[in-house]
This record gives structure tokens, sequence and C-alpha cells, in this order.
């Protein structure tokens, strides 16, 4: 289970709607974080979490999924908020184990009807893996797209428009990416959501107290109206827009307090605090050893298939984070970075991937987010064509280079892909690495 971790202050618990991760939260975090410490994991096979070992999981298993991070973590008291399927999870978790828990909020909390779900059905969840050329990532970006405008996404009918349409590129990017991190295990997160039934506990039960609430715009708003008699100390609540939700749930969260604690970490990978070179941000890093392995430009460390080793993505890389304002193309900014990550662990010995041979204009052309995902299919082309010929932009015999069909399997370019298009500062370190060379 990968997490995110933000704040000063009691520990509160986000976990995240499908199919997203916790990058979800980021904004929210660090708005709460000067009140809160925040936590917020990648559910099971969302993010940089391993999926659940077993077939079509179930509300239960993902509310399971919740308690053992809990446990694993640390809480000795939860105090959690969970959107739309994260709260479902979160709900399903509460009823049976109300003793973990010390409040609850959720936001858009559904209390489906039967012909509701019926409409939804199997169809909200095509199955979804790398396509050979791409096609998979058309379908992504307008599937994403089209969930503002109407629900259920694949009925484009006028009574079912929602009031709140968008066509904002940042906005979808984020949530393709996590689309495309999580692949298939995104009907899982789903489906479970779908057919996990109302959980709010009967009005008589004895349970810790917990605010449902939702804004205008969100389709499980007017499902609020539907609610039975809900247990003491619970209450509902309708906010103007998603500001004022997340600031209601703060306020809520902050009257409940739960116990302190030190989140615990694995010892093989984690985030390293860099300040170095103009750098100051984390370091996503995986390993151990005495040698140190860097990738080359525009790709990270997952694409690696060197062992044994410790491995990080550089900075504008992977999951680490970007430069804070412009890449250095001086390599000296970015051996300060690489010296500390050296210095941290007791490293021996760098070593890099080469450089993949052609213009750093031409390798790494303009990837920013479009308003019709033309950068997925850009980037994905390139990969591909990346196999083929050397410099992967000269498409001509004498640039043809042996072909390893088994490197060009959907999957593996997926992988190549995502950490292409992560890449905010590929250019600059392959001029870098350049002006290396010359000195």
């Amino acid at each position: 289970m990968h997490y995110r971790k933000c704040g000063d202050g009691p520990p509160v618990l986000l976990i995240h709607q499908s199919p997203r991760s916790s990058a979800e939260y980021e904004t929210v975090m660090r708005q709460w974080g000067e009140r809160f410490t925040c936590i917020a994991p990648d559910s099971p096979g969302f993010g940089q979490s391993d999926p659940l070992p077993v077939e079509r999981p179930s509300t239960a298993d993902y509310a399971d999924a919740i308690i053992a991070f809990a446990d694993a973590a640390g809480f000795r008291g939860i105090a959690a908020y969970g959107f739309h399927s994260g709260g479902i999870f979160l709900m399903n978790a509460l009823r049976r184990y109300p003793e973990k828990f010390v409040a609850l909020g959720v936001g858009g909390y559904p209390c489906f009807r039967e012909d509701e779900l019926a409409d939804v059905g199997e169809d909200y969840l095509p199955p979804f893996a790398p396509k050979e050329f791409g096609e998979h990532l058309v379908w992504a970006w307008n599937r994403m797209l089209e969930q503002s405008w109407y629900f259920p996404w694949f009925k484009p009918e006028n009574s079912r428009r929602l009031p709140n349409p968008h066509a904002d590129p940042m906005a979808l990017q984020n949530m393709v990416m996590d689309l495309l991190a999580s692949g298939d295990s995104y009907r899982d997160g789903y489906r479970a959501a779908l057919t996990a039934g109302f959980d709010v506990p009967a009005a008589t039960a004895s349970v810790p107290p917990a605010f449902l609430s939702s804004y205008h715009g969100d389709p499980m708003t007017a499902h609020m109206k539907r609610f039975p008699a809900l247990p003491s100390g619970w209450t509902t609540q309708e906010q103007s827009d998603p500001p004022s939700h997340f600031a209601a749930n703060a306020d809520f969260l902050e009257k409940h307090p739960a116990p302190a604690f030190t989140p615990a970490t694995d010892e093989d990978a984690g985030f390293l605090h860099v300040s170095a070179g103009g750098f100051d941000g984390l370091i996503h890093w995986q390993g151990a050893g005495k040698t140190l392995h860097l990738h080359a430009p525009g790709r990270s460390f997952d694409v690696l298939s060197a062992s044994g080793r410790l491995k990080i993505d550089l900075p504008g890389h992977g999951l680490s984070d970007p430069w804070g304002g412009e890449p250095p193309v001086d390599y000296d900014a970015w051996q300060r970075v690489i010296s500390v990550v050296c210095a941290h662990f007791n490293v021996e010995n760098v070593e890099s991937e080469p450089l993949p041979k052609g213009e750093p204009d031409l390798l790494y052309p303009d990837l920013n987010p479009d308003r019709f995902g033309g950068h997925l299919v850009k980037a994905w082309a390139i990969v591909r064509a990346a196999h083929v010929f050397e410099p992967w932009y000269a498409t001509a015999r004498d640039n043809a280079v042996s072909i390893d069909t088994a490197a060009m399997a959907a999957d593996k370019l997926a992988r190549e892909h995502l950490a292409l298009i992560r890449s905010s500062a590929a250019k600059a370190l392959h001029i870098a690495r350049l002006s290396e060379r010359m000195i």
C-alpha cells in the first residue's frame, strides 16, 4: 500500500474515489495539513498500491483493506473522510468495525434505487487494457471527459445531463493518469461500490458520529433525501461547491480528533526530501545497495530491469517532485541532487542508462495536455517508434534498429508511456547530460 502524508495535528485518514488515487487529495491535504496530519493511501489496485489477491473483490474486501492499512500504519482510532466509492468503503468498515473509528465524514454517499443500479450495470465497467496502437487512450480520455456531461457516462441523453460540464485538460489529465495507472483494476473498485448496498447503520446502532454531505452538481446530492433515520450523532448537509464541502468536513472532523501516532513506513521504498541544486522536494526511491542506478530522460525507475541496486526517479520524472521552476540544463544542479541521495544511502557507485540518440528538441516534443487528449496518443507513438528506429523520429532504413518483439508488448509500452507522460524535465536532463560529457 502506497500512501501520501501531509501536515501536522490529529491524524485523518482520506480514502479516494474510483478510479482515482490519493493524488486526488493533494490540494485538500495541503489545506487540511494546517489542522491535521493527513494520511491518504492508494486503495488496492489503484495508484501505486498492489491489487487485492481476490477475483472481483467486494466492498467488504476493500473495507477490510482499509482496516488492515490503518492497523499497519499505526492508527489507534480512525477519523476518516471518503468521497463516493471511498466513502462507501469507509461506511462498510465503520458498520462492521465501529470500535475502530472515532468519526467519519463522507461526501456523496449513494442510496441507489434498484432501477438506477440496473440502469448503470456492467456497461459502466468495460474491460480496460493497453492496446497495441494506443486505442485505449482515446477511450480513456473521452470517458473521463464525458462523465462530467451526463450520468452514466455512456448514455448521452438530454435527460441525463449534469449541471457542471467541463473540458478542463488539466483536470482530465489527473483523472486519466490515475486510470492508466490502475488499468483493469479500475473495474474492481467501481463494481464493489455499485454493488455495495446501503451500509448506513440502523438508527438504533451505537456507532461513532458521522457527517454525510454533498454539494450542488454532484449526482449523489439528491440521494441524501432518501436516507432513512440516522444513528444518534449523524447529520446530513448540502454545500454549494467543493471548497465549502471540504471546509465543512474539516470542521466536523476537528471536533472529533483521533489519537496522534507516527505512521509506519517500509524500509525498501519511499520518498526522501532533498534540497539541493535549486531543487526542493521529494525524491522517490526503491531498493538498496552500494550502486545507484539512474534512468534515462523521459523514463522512471519502474521501467528499469536493474535488480540489487538502489533506484530513484530523478526530479521531474516518475513520482518525484518537479523542479520548482524551469528544469536546469547544467548538470551540476542535477549532480547536487544525486549527491545528496548518494550520501543518504551510502552509495559508492552510480550507473546511468545511456542517452537515446537524437536532438533533444525532436526527442521530447510538447506533451502538455490538450483539449482532445492528443498528447496521449503522441506519447504512445513515440515510445512505440523508439523500439523500431533510432532516433525514434528518423523513420528511415539507415535508422532501423533490431526489433525486440517482447519489448513492444502493449503492457510494456504502457509502462514506458506512463513514464514519458509523467516527465516534465526530460529535455532538460538530456541537455544537462550532454553538457556533462563535454566538460
